[in-house]
């Protein structure tokens, strides 16, 4: 008996399911994450203002420290998911302990650095007088927590390339209880003040990187994987990252940027920006969570030897992505007269945060293309080209930002060039993507 073919309709159903049952779990988790910070604030804030402004200034530190390691978790996914692909298992799992032992490594390296540095990084951030010594405790502290978050960055790698997003969802979301309850306890029944909100978090995280441990753990023995560090694997799980570190740094200074920017047009518009920013980054887990999904289903496809598979994978989330994109910029439009009254009453931060607003939406579906083919050539392994291209966007983006105040510009004007810069992202991953460049088959790239 003849099969019947497979419809083009059949596949994009195929690449839906996927796409959902992947992205949907993903979501979950990357709300959950900044949970933490706020959950920190609500508690801390009952403490005094001193206390707050304290756990603000070290929880960026903190914050931007685990930001910049995030590639443990794509370059895992990436590689974890070629092995599935290839259809071995017990080296998908080797690769992913390979990322867990380097988040070791450099979680011990970074409470090495920030232990003694803590009181003048608290200083460098512009920390009050009465605020330092509140900040320097939380950071000390909390930075003991840093090699377990990288941990669960790497084993979050792990099961992303394994195609399970549900865990880390199920984990995210225990951690952000276990968080709120042990800093209620420690803070207000144990009186340990800040101190108790900082002990709460890293408890949570040890709690959430040992769960994830005994995850890899246990897939390890069942497949007979070796659990032991090996140097070659370390090294190069190690240079796999160096390109989405340069491209993750590049991000993060067209953000500081933009911000340092809107801080010299004026308190109203800093504080609208900060209003726009929040929104923009909020919308981006929706669109994150696609380009995760991208990650892990091209990675399994080009392990597989499937081109033509990945190249229609690619094809369908970018049309996920532009549709997402739309949805998010009629929502953010329909929105933005209640959303605003949330975040103040002074009609100037009001004036000028609408018309900014607007642009934020129109750029959505510009932003769903980009985050979409981002995950895909992350899931490709496209490392180096993905650094190269945020470099130039960042030497694109600076010079027409600067000229936003030297020429009379608004915020409006300043986020038009944010939405400059993602259309040179866009840009430079759709000329990357037409081209079929970054499709390498096999179980490593």
């Amino acid at each position: 008996m003849t099969q019947a073919p497979v419809t083009p309709r059949a596949t994009r159903r195929q690449h839906d399911r996927e796409i959902v049952a992947l992205a949907v779990p993903a979501f979950g988790a990357l709300v959950a994450e900044p949970l933490f910070v706020l959950a920190d604030s609500a508690i801390v804030g009952h403490l005094g203002t001193a206390q707050l402004a304290g756990l603000g200034v070290a929880s960026a530190l903190l914050t931007t420290a685990v930001s910049i390691f995030v590639f443990l978790a794509y370059a895992t996914t990436a590689a974890v998911a070629r092995r599935v692909g290839a259809g071995d298992l017990p080296a998908a799992i080797r690769q992913g302990m390979d990322g867990i032992w380097l988040a070791l490594l450099l979680g011990a390296a970074v409470v090495a650095v920030v232990l003694p540095a803590a009181p003048a990084l608290v200083e460098l951030f512009g920390a009050s007088d009465t605020a330092m010594p509140y900040a320097t405790t939380y950071l000390r502290i909390s930075v003991l927590g840093i090699p377990a978050m990288l941990v669960v960055l790497a084993a979050t790698g792990v099961l992303r390339g394994l195609q399970d997003t549900k865990t880390p969802l199920y984990v995210a979301v225990a951690g952000f209880v276990a968080n709120a309850v042990l800093n209620v306890t420690l803070v207000y029944g144990a009186g340990l003040g800040i101190a108790g909100s900082a002990w709460g978090t890293v408890i949570a995280q040890c709690a959430m990187a040992a769960v994830y441990l005994a995850v890899v753990i246990r897939g390890a023995r069942r497949h007979g994987a070796s659990l032991r560090p090996d140097a070659a694997g370390i090294r190069a799980s190690a240079q796999a990252g160096v390109p989405l570190l340069v491209r993750t740094l590049s991000l993060r200074a067209i953000l500081m940027i933009a911000t340092a920017i809107a801080a010299r047009l004026g308190d109203a518009d800093i504080a609208a920006h900060q209003i726009a920013l929040s929104l923009w980054s909020l919308l981006a887990f929706a669109l994150d969570a696609i380009a995760i999904a991208g990650q892990a289903i091209i990675g399994r496809y080009l392990g597989a030897g499937d081109a033509q598979g990945a190249r229609e994978a690619c094809r369908r989330m970018v049309q996920w992505g532009i549709a997402v994109g739309l949805g998010l910029a009629l929502l953010v439009i329909a929105a933005r007269p209640v959303f605003l009254p949330l975040f103040t009453s002074d009609s100037a931060v009001r004036a000028a945060a609408l018309p900014a607003l607007l642009v934020v939406a129109l750029s959505q579906p510009v932003c769903g293309i980009v985050f979409v083919l981002d995950g895909v050539l992350m899931g490709a392994g496209d490392g180096p080209y993905l650094a190269w291209a945020m470099v130039l966007t960042l030497a694109v983006f600076a010079p027409v930002a600067l000229l936003v105040p030297v020429l009379g510009g608004g915020l409006t004007a300043l986020w038009g060039a944010m939405t400059l810069m993602m259309t040179v992202r866009m840009l430079t991953l759709w000329l990357r993507a037409h081209s079929g460049r970054w499709i390498v088959t096999g179980a490593t790239r």
